[in-house]
């Protein structure tokens, strides 16, 4: 466990997660949903898309704000596990 004195992050904050997967109509909302699970605050209406070049992939800017490391580790954790994401930053 990272010791708060040792983060690189000041909790609380707010916190962009990066979330990308491939370009589907419920995508956002499935991914608003999961942030949702550990931040209740979270707005959806504040989530930035971007759709690849191709079309075939959408890049979600996700700012979250959290309170603590543990927080933070759990939405990586659900997002990371979501069967429609590809890969969380």
């Amino acid at each position: 466990m990272i010791e708060p004195k040792d983060s690189l992050i000041d909790f609380p904050c707010d916190f962009p997660i990066k979330v990308f997967g491939i370009a589907q109509q419920d995508f956002a909302e499935a991914v608003a949903e999961a942030v949702q699970i550990h931040a209740p605050d979270f707005n959806a209406s504040n989530i930035e898309m971007r759709t690849s070049s191709g079309a075939k992939y959408l890049s979600l800017t996700c700012t979250v704000h959290v309170i603590s490391r543990e927080q933070l580790d759990d939405i990586y954790r659900v997002l990371s596990a979501h069967p429609m994401v590809k890969m969380v930053l």
